[in-house]
């Protein structure tokens, strides 16, 4: 899963914790979520359990406990797979293709029926106020300074100089 990046929080490794980013285009679409995985004492015979850590509007994840409708993972589930197939094609596809009939959150499924653009707008809210890179603990790239971006460039100047003049040759 090199592409995810996974925490782990107890020795026996059957509980971690994934960083998932939102499908491309999709309203879900810069988000990153933290997702909870348990792999139950039958894995791979059975699937893991998942639950997403930060909200997430969604007709088939719970919008109390994070919890994935386990029916969406379960009736594909076969031992074959693995968890990159969870982070790399059962999520993207259940966040890109919503079961509004089969709802854990039955006020997110009713919106996505009756108003289409309107769930849309919901997703993306949730996204821009529980789905950033530091509600997750990520902590933003530090950009450099302008001093040390010139500091920088200096540094390589002189370089390039003490090598023009280590070429020239001595009068």
């Amino acid at each position: 899963m090199s592409k995810h990046k996974v925490e782990t929080f107890n020795d026996e490794l059957k509980e971690f914790h994934v960083h998932f980013h939102g499908p491309k285009d999709s309203p879900y679409q810069g988000g990153v979520w933290k997702v909870r995985v348990e792999l139950p004492d039958e894995y791979p015979h059975n699937s893991p359990s998942i639950e997403f850590i930060n909200k997430i509007y969604h007709p088939n994840i719970d919008d109390i406990t994070g919890s994935v409708c386990l029916d969406v993972i379960n009736q594909a589930w076969s031992p074959m797979f693995d968890l990159v197939n969870v982070f790399e094609m059962f999520l993207p596809q259940l966040l890109l293709y919503p079961n509004e009939l089969d709802p854990l959150h039955p006020e997110a499924a009713a919106l996505m029926i009756h108003d289409l653009a309107a769930y849309e707008l919901k997703v993306k809210e949730y996204c821009e106020r529980y789905a950033k890179p530091s509600d997750i603990g990520i902590e933003p790239e530090k950009k450099p300074t302008d001093e040390e971006i010139t500091g920088d460039e200096n540094d390589e100047n002189d370089t390039n100089d003490e090598q023009e003049a280590a070429d020239k040759p001595d009068p």
